[in-house]
């Protein structure tokens, strides 16, 4: 009989021992909302009605939980015609895809080339909405449209940049030769 009461209290203090530990407060638990997933050397083909649209290339894409992707180290979109040709491309030293607006931002140094309308842009920041099929920004944006610049803030363009609508207009002027963007 005692050796069974000293087991029993022997049982019920290490079940004491393991059962005590440090309270811990919710609020200071930290919620990981880095990256789920990573790839590098990334290819995505757009295509609408089996028609080639636009491929995006980056060296490194980061996706988070929530389907938001990000390239730290750049990415280049091109557009293509309905026939296949290579009509426009763009490129960004950062870039964003904001999955619940289904909305691409590019940031940094953005160059965009229209090859068909010798036209180039330069700004900082730049939105292609993929379901509009417009790209617009409301930073300073240079556009070099053959021999003319413009400059201004805010414009807004088809996703191939072959029209567009420059919001403020700044200046425009005659380029000087061997000057361009």
């Amino acid at each position: 009989m005692i050796r069974g009461t000293q087991l029993l209290f022997t049982f019920l203090g290490i079940i004491s021992l393991i059962s005590c530990r440090e309270s811990i407060d919710p609020e200071s638990v930290l919620i990981y909302d880095g990256p789920v997933n990573s790839a590098v050397d990334i290819q995505i083909v757009h295509s609408d009605s089996a028609v080639h649209r636009s491929e995006i290339f980056a060296p490194r894409q980061l996706e988070f939980s929530n389907g938001n992707l990000e390239f730290p180290e750049g990415i280049d979109i091109k557009f293509f015609t309905v026939d296949g040709v290579l009509e426009t491309t763009m490129r960004a030293d950062r870039g964003y895809y904001l999955r619940d607006q289904n909305l691409y931002r590019g940031e940094g140094n953005v160059q965009i080339k229209n090859l068909i309308k010798d036209q180039r842009l330069q700004t900082e920041e730049i939105f292609w909405n993929q379901a509009e099929k417009k790209i617009y920004t409301e930073k300073f944006v240079t556009i070099q449209e053959r021999q003319t610049i413009f400059n201004g803030t805010g414009m807004e363009a088809d996703d191939s940049f072959s029209t567009y609508q420059l919001k403020q207009v700044r200046d425009s002027r005659t380029l000087l030769p061997g000057e361009g963007l």
